[in-house]
């Protein structure tokens, strides 16, 4: 059975993937398009600032190593279904251990509700908080000297709150039978919120947004990083991911229901009772 939940878990994440990067080209890379321009556009101002404070040119850097095209196609399909097909991997990994218990102790329980809670915790712990702490950016934005800290930083909070995600269950479903199964969850949630508050108000912060380019009049030559499309670009990539966690947990559902019976509730019943009547 644990050979089907991850079979089901990697077929969901390849559609998952597939239709995140559908998404992810139609509507994200128009803002990487807008943002790759107005980096252009700084570096030939700020290269022009610097030749005529030294009365000479400036050479600018190399050409890109992969074309465009190849990296928003080639680059950007293959980054994004093997990460969703690596999160339906270990989606079906924490389904089995979940139901493993909850199949076992509460037999009446609804797999395919199981596998919609597990994608809304996951939702929040692997992308909501950690995007809550350092919302995405397009190109452009930010400080190539604090990209270690910023990486570092985000793998902290990412990890932390996936520790604290699976904490917070195994509280919840200790405390189900002494304060039942709604008031369990709510000081699950409650402890989970407190400790990645706390996290995240330990943390560094970074504002990097580029401010305008200015001449050594104080003029300026170039204005500073367009406020929406880091609006866009930030909403979008929120919509990606609930898009792809969906389409997980939903596919998910729908392939444990076709290929996974012997799992539903109705028939771990009847095994209870037969076990019993031997």
């Amino acid at each position: 059975m644990e050979k089907k939940f991850i079979g089901a878990g990697l077929l969901s994440g390849l559609i998952a993937g597939i239709v995140a990067f559908v998404f992810a080209r139609l509507f994200i890379e128009p803002q990487v398009a807008k943002a790759i321009d107005y980096e252009g556009g700084r570096s030939e101002a700020e290269e022009a600032i610097e030749a005529a404070a030294h009365g000479g040119h400036v050479h600018g850097e190399g050409g890109e190593v992969f074309t465009r095209s190849v990296q928003e196609n080639i680059g950007a399909g293959i980054g994004t279904i093997v990460f969703a097909v690596c999160m339906g991997a270990v989606f079906a990994v924490a389904f089995t251990v979940l139901w493993a218990y909850l199949g076992r102790r509460y037999p009446a329980t609804d797999p395919r509700m199981v596998s919609a809670a597990l994608a809304v915790i996951g939702f929040v712990a692997v992308f909501a908080v950690p995007f809550f702490a350092y919302p995405a950016n397009p190109p452009a934005v930010g400080d190539d000297d604090t990209i270690g800290a910023r990486s570092g930083a985000f793998l902290t909070i990412t990890l932390l709150s996936l520790a604290f995600a699976i904490a917070a269950v195994v509280a919840a479903l200790w405390l189900r039978p002494r304060l039942g199964g709604l008031s369990s969850s709510v000081v699950g949630a409650i402890g989970y919120l407190v400790a990645v508050t706390i996290t995240v108000a330990l943390l560094p912060e970074f504002h990097e947004v580029p401010e305008p380019v200015t001449d050594g009049a104080g003029r300026i030559v170039f204005p500073g990083f367009p406020g929406d499309v880091i609006g866009d670009f930030r909403v979008y990539v929120i919509a990606n991911q609930v898009i792809l966690w969906t389409v997980v947990a939903l596919v998910f559902a729908l392939i444990l229901g076709r290929l996974s019976r012997p799992v539903t509730a109705a028939d771990a019943t009847a095994d209870r009772i037969v076990a019993e009547q031997n």
